[in-house]
């Protein structure tokens, strides 16, 4: 674990261990060499998500009578490790795998999961989430994306904005009313396969701070016809438990990234503050650099022991929606606090865009922002105490 020296926790068995050392190898020898086109290109190319397919690295969490490979989050878990510690940027695989799917797991009927899920998990089909909207932001109550019901199919009209994977996916599970009148309960989800539909637009490829080569997309939905077996599930009205009852997965997510970037971070630092001089010997020589980092790793080492107790806990679904969003909270904090550190030890180097530290200080932004800001996830947490 480079600067950081934890026990595995229970969850990492042998086996994971392996599975870690093929992720990392994956990384490094495909997708690696192309980070700087698809930096330039704003999009990772879809051969990407075909060759993960090909090498079991997709949906690795789903039974395996659906094409999965019968894991569990902690595969997931070293798969967003692996990712962010090759520092492979854009590949929005983790949402595909740790969001997308496993909606259609938990809610979609047998027809379902059987149409969609071995088409994700060999990269055919690319998934995304249509949650936020123009001027709703975390308000998911307030969608005013409508899909309504018109003999045996449903029209949907709305706009979405700031969608992950918006420009490559062609699986969006879009979140909708199909009751305007209903407000919460008259949210549905509705699974919208793109190339098969007409009336869907991709808006612009959105310009953003960092994560340069992730694409994120305004989509826009004008009339678009699908069959009522695109309603995620049997019943109208379920998708805002539906969302609900997924989101401690979806924000410990965030934190596992989270924690990756700290690791990652701080590897980077050390290594640059034992090589780097000045007057006359290595940066990591003054006890300021040793301080600073010494406080960092102390609050790494901690943040680490509660991720892995968080994903415990996620394995076996005890992991609360209170707890989910401390993990969210305080290792997107800790991960903002702890990078600028690092560039601050980096001096002027780490705000050159050449080096990966400047790079993971703007993508780090987003972290407290997407997936419920951080102000929501301490209401959250106050609702427990």
């Amino acid at each position: 674990m480079g600067a950081l020296q934890v026990e595995n926790p229970p969850w990492k068995t042998d086996e994971i261990v392996l599975f870690e050392e093929e992720a990392a190898k994956f990384f490094t020898r495909e997708l690696a060499p192309h980070v700087e086109k698809w930096r330039d290109a704003g999009c990772v190319e879809r051969w990407a998500w075909e060759k993960a397919g090909e090498a079991g690295l997709l949906c690795m969490s789903m039974p395996e009578e659906y094409g999965g490979a019968g894991g569990t989050f902690a595969h997931e878990q070293i798969f967003i490790e692996q990712q962010i510690a090759a520092g492979i940027e854009g590949f929005g695989a983790a949402l595909h795998n740790c969001i997308v799917a496993p909606y259609i797991e938990a809610y979609g009927t047998e027809e379902q999961k059987k149409r969609w899920l071995p088409r994700m998990a060999t990269g055919e089909l690319i998934g995304a989430i249509a949650m936020t909207e123009p001027g709703t932001g975390s308000d998911l109550q307030s969608v005013r994306t409508t899909a309504i019901k018109e003999g045996n199919q449903y029209v949907i009209n709305g706009q979405k904005t700031f969608i992950t994977n918006g420009q490559t996916a062609n699986l969006i599970i879009v979140v909708a009313k199909t009751d305007p009148g209903e407000g919460a309960k008259g949210v549905s989800l509705m699974v919208v396969e793109t190339d098969e539909v007409d009336g869907f637009e991709r808006g612009r490829n959105l310009k953003k701070m960092g994560n340069k080569a992730q694409d994120t997309s305004e989509l826009f939905f004008t009339d678009v016809k699908v069959p009522t077996e695109s309603l995620l599930g049997t019943d109208e009205g379920q998708g805002f438990f539906q969302l609900m009852e997924q989101l401690p997965q979806e924000r410990h997510q965030i934190g596992v990234q989270g924690m990756a970037s700290i690791e990652r971070a701080l590897e980077l630092t050390i290594e640059y503050v034992k090589e780097r001089h000045a007057f006359g010997r290595p940066i990591f020589n003054f006890q300021n650099t040793q301080f600073v980092l010494a406080e960092c790793k102390a609050k790494a080492t901690m943040a680490r022991t509660f991720v892995d107790y968080c994903t415990e806990q996620l394995i076996h679904g005890r992991l609360d929606a209170s707890t989910a969003s401390m993990s969210k909270m305080l290792l997107s904090d800790l991960e903002n606090e702890i990078i600028d550190e690092c560039v601050q030890l980096f001096g002027g180097y780490g705000y050159m865009d050449e080096y990966p530290i400047s790079r993971m200080y703007t993508d780090a932004r987003v972290q407290r922002i997407y997936g419920g800001t951080n102000e929501i996830m301490k209401l959250l947490i106050a609702r427990s105490i």
